[in-house]
């Protein structure tokens, strides 16, 4: 779930945390969000109707934020991939920088801690197309500056997952016993 605070979304802590039956759904549905109730529950090791419960519990508690279809961004015509780091006077987390959503090349906003207030992920048609959105943000109210890193190949792109490093096996435990 998400409360807003002055139009800005932050999250909140659900009263009850994933468990391994939660996880491994959430795994599942984050690479294909179209797998069945009863593929799910073959896959996790409950049944059907379970799996529905435990999703529509995970879509209340805000785990499950939404359904939705990821585009790949060359098939829309948007190959070029950009991280905006947007320089502001004062605040980065003003109103007049919300106007940062409006544009539809603008995937991704973060408030930061560093040596800039905002990054934004963009995604548009080529370079031309970055630097005409760079005007646009550049005409906004507070913006003092931008430096822009352009993505010259994606190794990995994925949504949030539901799995942590702690719950992966460690090279450790793979290896003999010391002293064998």
């Amino acid at each position: 779930m998400s409360r807003e605070t002055k139009n800005f979304k932050r999250s909140v802590v659900s009263e009850r945390s994933p468990d391994g039956f939660d996880r491994k759904i959430l795994s599942v549905l984050v690479t294909n969000a179209e797998t069945s109730f009863a593929e799910l529950g073959r896959i996790v090791g409950l049944s059907a109707p379970a799996v529905f419960e435990r999703v529509k519990r995970l879509k209340k508690s805000g785990a499950i934020r939404a359904v939705c279809a990821l585009l790949h961004g060359p098939s829309v015509d948007r190959p070029f991939l950009a991280f905006v780091h947007v320089d502001v006077a004062g605040w980065g987390k003003e109103q007049k920088m919300l106007k940062l959503a409006d544009f539809p090349e603008v995937e991704e906003m973060h408030s930061v801690a560093g040596d800039t207030g905002l990054i934004i992920k963009v995604r548009t048609r080529d370079s031309h197309a970055l630097e005409q959105l760079l005007a646009q943000i550049y005409d906004l109210p507070g913006v003092t500056g931008t430096k822009s890193y352009v993505v010259l190949s994606t190794f990995l792109e994925r949504p949030v997952q539901a799995e942590t490093t702690e719950e992966w096996p460690t090279v450790s435990q793979f290896l003999p016993p010391q002293g064998s």
